[in-house]
């Protein structure tokens, strides 16, 4: 159920797409940029790899969630280190909720250090990502890792 016209306005910008989809259990981040109606990734991050980083696996089902999906945005900027170029977020047709999962990626993606338009009216607050105890130790101790 792909809506065409929303498609084309995003390609007819010129600029690369963060896509950020979310599965029932993980949540996937890309940079996509699209050339002659070609579609190239030029880099992805998954929630999933979050447990190689030192996700418990006990925890496992918590991949999806807000401090996961902050975590992949974070990874995925972290991979793309040099990458300079400005990026419009793709949300594709799934239903999305300010400050929810999917902005979750994209504030993760612009604090790791890629440069993505956005409001900040959308983006999740500190407050919101550490509001399970559980989850904001465990964000705190990955931050420092994908920082350092």
């Amino acid at each position: 159920k792909t809506n065409y016209l929303r498609r084309f306005k995003l390609l007819k910008s010129g600029q690369p797409r963060l896509v950020v989809r979310r599965s029932n259990r993980y949540v996937l981040a890309q940079i996509v940029e699209s050339k002659l109606a070609q579609d190239k990734v030029v880099a992805s991050a998954s929630s999933r790899e979050l447990l190689r980083k030192g996700w418990p696996k006990e925890l496992a089902g918590s991949l999806k969630s807000r401090a996961a999906a902050y975590l992949t945005g974070m990874l995925l900027a972290k991979k793309l280190e040099n990458y300079k170029q400005e990026c419009v977020v793709d949300i594709g047709p799934q239903r999305h909720a300010p400050r929810g999962r999917i902005y979750a990626c994209v504030r993760g993606a612009i604090d790791g250090g890629l440069n993505v338009s956005a409001s900040e009216e959308v983006l999740p607050s500190d407050e919101l990502l550490n509001q399970n105890e559980k989850l904001a130790k465990l964000l705190a101790k990955m931050k420092e890792g994908l920082n350092g």
